[in-house]
């Protein structure tokens, strides 16, 4: 079955329908990672979008279910190049037409992904609509399509009720703004008790339960959308608790300290992004998924100071906060998909807790 990606710039592509048929409209985004397309289809920072995979053949390994990073995968749509007829590997469980399929998500294959992502580049992330039906006049659509906002994200993707990891070190409590899986796998890992929160919960709760150290995790759309999040982490950062923040939770706790953040024209998303640690000079290939930054040209140095800088672009990739045990990063130290060069962040968060002890 024929289907077609418009983009609100009324550009049209032309490929084959894959997963669901429903129709879709989304912000379209693009991921430059050439592995691990389970790993992006379950980020729950994905809610919301309609994600582009830039290499050109996908599924060839299958669906392996333990490498899922959420119960569920979170994307609106999904736009591939070529799509894996036949995947191969002693892991496989299933194909990811099926899993599409199994979980009502549109996609479109067969298109020049190329061509797209250059489009994505060179004008910035932009909504488009995932549709089977054939529209002769566009002016009845695009305006839909332009209108379209991912709004308040994170209220959808977090987990409904606190769950413990047991472990018998430090005790972490992890606010779930759309957490993947692997941020508590490694704390659990290290040894740590993890105690996941969802995300609305208050700062009081949290604080009460006397954690050695909090982590803020992940998560979907405008952080500036998350007011009533931000006002709980102000309350955390007047703590002397341990704190560190990946990603969502790096921009929220800047608003959170009088930080500005603004959209960037398409973001970074993929696995070979490399980032510089300030300190140490060095430069570390990190995996990346966010459409913010954090504006350090509005950043008070009497309360955070960058810490990593983007070696692409310069943008902020982590802040250090001036005279608080807090530091936060845009990356994903734990990566998956990715790889593992900034893990040591990790041990560095363990190395504070116990400092503070």
């Amino acid at each position: 079955m024929k289907a077609y990606l418009i983009l609100e710039d009324g550009t049209v592509f032309t490929g084959k329908s894959i997963g669901s048929t429903k129709e879709i409209i989304s912000e379209i985004v693009f991921n430059t990672s050439m592995t691990g397309y389970l790993e992006v289809l379950t980020d729950p920072s994905y809610a919301g979008q309609a994600v582009v995979m830039t290499y050109p053949l996908i599924g060839n390994y299958g669906i392996c279910y333990e490498d899922m990073e959420s119960a569920k995968p979170w994307p609106d749509g999904y736009i591939v190049r070529e799509l894996s007829r036949m995947p191969s590997n002693f892991r496989c469980e299933g194909t990811i037409q099926e899993f599409l399929e199994k979980h009502d998500i549109p996609g479109i294959a067969g298109i020049d992904t190329r061509a797209l992502t250059k489009i994505l580049r060179e004008k910035g992330t932009m909504n488009g609509m995932i549709t089977t039906c054939e529209y002769e006049d566009l002016s009845e659509v695009l305006p839909k399509i332009a209108a379209y906002n991912t709004g308040k994200v994170v209220e959808k993707v977090t987990c409904t009720e606190k769950y413990v990891l047991e472990g018998n070190g430090p005790k972490v409590a992890l606010l779930d703004l759309g957490a993947k899986r692997n941020i508590a796998r490694n704390l659990n890992r290290r040894g740590c008790e993890v105690t996941v929160y969802p995300a609305l919960t208050t700062a009081e709760e949290i604080i009460a339960s006397n954690p050695d150290g909090i982590m803020l995790s992940n998560g979907p759309g405008d952080p500036k959308e998350c007011t009533s999040i931000i006002e709980e982490i102000r309350k955390l950062y007047n703590t002397d608790i341990p704190i560190f923040a990946i990603c969502l939770g790096h921009q929220l706790m800047a608003l959170a300290t009088g930080a500005d953040t603004h959209k960037m024209k398409y973001g970074h998303r993929g696995g070979n992004h490399p980032v510089k640690d300030l300190q140490t000079g060095r430069v570390y290939i990190s995996s990346q998924n966010h459409g913010y930054v954090v504006d350090t040209d509005k950043l008070d140095p009497s309360v955070a100071v960058p810490a990593f800088v983007n070696v692409n672009d310069g943008t902020n990739e982590g802040l250090s906060y001036t005279g608080k045990n807090i530091f936060t990063v845009q990356f994903h130290p734990e990566a998956c998909p990715g790889p593992l060069d900034s893990g040591y962040l990790f041990d560095r968060f363990m190395k504070m807790m116990e400092v503070s002890e």
